[in-house]
């Protein structure tokens, strides 16, 4: 059971943790998050962190339900990702398995803004998004064929609870004419296990700082196939074009940029192999963000909706080799509005 950010067993873990002297004032701020979990700022001392807690229930309309042991999987993909890439991910500060939660240092948000504002906002630089691709392909290729990082990310079922059967599975209960294809498609990614997976590689849960991007929210950390990352990335550059059509041009562009740098540095098998792997989650991606258990609060007309299942079905149902044709068959879908 999770506790509640100002609770007794909240405080109790920071103590615990020796975050928190007894008997010092404490100021806990929550801040608004992503569905599945609780956060807080916490100031104490004059110094400032950030703890996260695990909900075993998310905070969709659905009712989507997943283990509170995901907040592990998420502390031990910063130890990993942190030797890998520094500068990626948050310092680690402390972690209390029993209560489901742990800490890292406070990135201020006018040194760190969240990247999906950026894009909101107009701010759209290819660079950024070539570094994203950059540094997720690092952590994939530095953690490829490692027997160890597959023990410690042996999480098979918790990755169907967060993503495929939200995701992909209840997406093929809403579209009986693709359903089949989805289901294979979830299958495929399920037994396909290469590398470490971070699981969330959205824009909203990537910060950007003045050493680059920095990486949040990997609860559904996994050894598994590292073209999820690619695709639920690339996804979410696509979105952007539905929810800021005066900019579509240029969230294209960053998603060229972003599919080019992780592409150069897949060295585990061979890019082709990769790329049509990605090229096939990419519309299932698309067509869940709308239909799935998840989807994005942005698209909110009909017709919208529409649009991309005209784009995504026939891709999902006929799968395209390359990530750029099926950036080109979006653009086209797009351009019929």
């Amino acid at each position: 059971m999770s506790a509640a950010p100002t609770s007794e067993q909240f405080l109790d873990a920071l103590h615990r943790l020796d975050l928190i002297p007894r008997g010092a004032e404490v100021v806990v701020t929550p801040l608004a998050g992503g569905v599945s979990s609780d956060i807080a700022r916490v100031e104490v001392a004059g110094r400032s962190f950030c703890v996260k807690q695990a909900l075993p229930r998310l905070k969709v309309a659905a009712d989507w339900r997943a283990p509170v042991a995901r907040n592990h999987s998420e502390a031990e993909w910063i130890r990993v990702a942190g030797e890998i890439a520094p500068d990626a991910v948050p310092r680690l500060i402390g972690e209390d398995r029993a209560a489901g939660l742990f800490a890292m240092s406070w990135l201020a948000p006018e040194s760190h803004p969240v990247w999906k504002t950026e894009l909101r906002d107009g701010r759209i630089d290819p660079a950024v998004a070539a570094e994203v691709g950059r540094r997720i392909s690092l952590v994939h290729a530095a953690t490829a064929g490692r027997v160890d990082i597959a023990a410690r990310f042996a999480n098979d079922e918790i990755f169907r609870q967060i993503r495929l059967e939200p995701y992909l599975l209840a997406t093929a209960e809403r579209h009986a004419d693709c359903a089949n294809a989805l289901r294979r498609l979830a299958e495929r990614t399920a037994r396909t296990r290469l590398a470490l997976v971070h699981g969330d590689v959205s824009p909203k849960n990537i910060l950007v700082g003045a050493n680059g991007p920095v990486f949040l929210d990997a609860e559904c950390a996994w050894y598994g196939d590292p073209a999820f990352d690619l695709a639920f990335l690339l996804n979410h550059l696509l979105l952007k074009c539905a929810w800021r059509p005066q900019w579509r041009a240029r969230f294209l562009a960053a998603f060229r940029a972003a599919a080019e740098a992780y592409l150069a540095g897949v060295t585990w098998e061979p890019r082709d192999v990769f790329e049509g792997r990605s090229a096939w989650l990419l519309p299932g991606l698309l067509l869940a963000r709308v239909d799935g258990k998840s989807p994005v609060e942005y698209i909110t007309e009909e017709a919208d909706r529409e649009r991309i299942r005209a784009c995504a079905k026939p891709l999902i149902l006929a799968p395209r080799t390359r990530l750029g044709e099926v950036a080109e068959a979006w653009r086209q879908s797009m351009e019929r509005q």
